[in-house]
């Protein structure tokens, strides 16, 4: 079985599956048998994670990201859903030392020299791909840590010392079956792990205004003000069929997979979960930075 992994425009390798054998499903039970439930039940995070140029700057944005992340709990690990890591399949990256992925062109010098050398979370990344029955979800030894997430990671937990791992955004799923899937995996936030959404509510490269400050757009206010409205009243019904919202909708998002880390973030919403905006503002006129905070 092959899959074929791409950044935000195009597939950049094929490589072969993995997949457990029994020896080794048997020797992940005994493992998963040491991973208690928490005292604490970890929250879930969207992050609108804008320009990678937000690893080295000092702004409104990345000042609210490390105030969230210093009073979260400390998470066991980490996983992230970001837009940057879209497969044929669903994968989680399962390697120990999982190496930092530069996907992007043509930056700064610095931006290639921002490290974020967190360990990878193997153990919770078998968790994750037994959760389901199906084990529709699979490791991946080559992926590493992409801008979608270290972008995010080096502000919130700048001492780089939480496990962190990846789970891909099959291409092939609908808006349904990626809330869904999000569903299945609540049981991780009991484990310990801190789960985050990383993409933009809006993400319209094509309309971007190089001024950070810009005015943002009439569309991309109303496309916000919506996310917003459906997810303070729970009405996640809205936000899973949001192609429904006519233009503001064809211009938010032009492609979806800076929208999809958003479901994941809300299908794994328990009832009882607070919602906290961590930041609302945007850049570039069309980039939605608001984050928030399930739990």
């Amino acid at each position: 079985m092959f899959k074929h992994i791409m950044n935000r425009i195009d597939f950049i390798k094929t490589m072969a599956a993995i997949t457990f054998g029994v020896g080794g499903i048997k020797e992940f039970y005994n493992q998963v048998k040491d991973l208690p439930d928490d005292e604490i039940k970890m929250p879930v995070l969207f992050i609108g994670h804008g320009s990678p140029m937000n690893a080295v700057q000092k702004n409104s944005f990345t000042e609210a990201l490390s105030k969230a992340g210093s009073k979260l709990p400390k998470p066991k690990a980490i996983m992230v859903v970001s837009a940057h890591w879209l497969t044929k399949g669903t994968f989680v990256t399962s390697s120990e030392k999982p190496e930092i992925i530069y996907d992007f062109y043509g930056f700064p010098k610095e931006m290639y020299e921002v490290k974020y050398p967190a360990l990878g979370a193997p153990e919770y990344a078998k968790l994750t791909t037994e959760i389901t029955k199906e084990k529709i979800i699979m490791p991946d030894h080559e992926w590493g840590i992409d801008h979608g997430a270290w972008t995010v990671l080096l502000h919130m937990f700048p001492s780089a010392d939480i496990p962190v791992y990846q789970l891909s955004i099959d291409y092939t799923k609908d808006m349904d079956q990626h809330y869904e899937l999000a569903s299945m995996l609540k049981v991780l936030r009991k484990k310990g792990v801190l789960i985050i959404g990383s993409g933009n509510i809006t993400h319209n490269l094509g309309r971007i205004d190089w001024n950070i400050e810009a005015k943002p757009f009439d569309w991309a206010m109303e496309f916000d003000d919506k996310i917003k409205t459906n997810i303070l009243s729970d009405n996640h019904s809205e936000i899973i069929n949001y192609e429904k919202w006519g233009n503001i909708a064809k211009l938010s998002h032009p492609s979806n997979d800076h929208y999809i880390p958003l479901l994941y973030s809300a299908g794994l919403k328990e009832k009882e979960d607070t919602i906290e905006f961590v930041y609302e503002g945007f850049h570039h006129g069309s980039l939605s930075m608001r984050c928030i905070k399930f739990g």
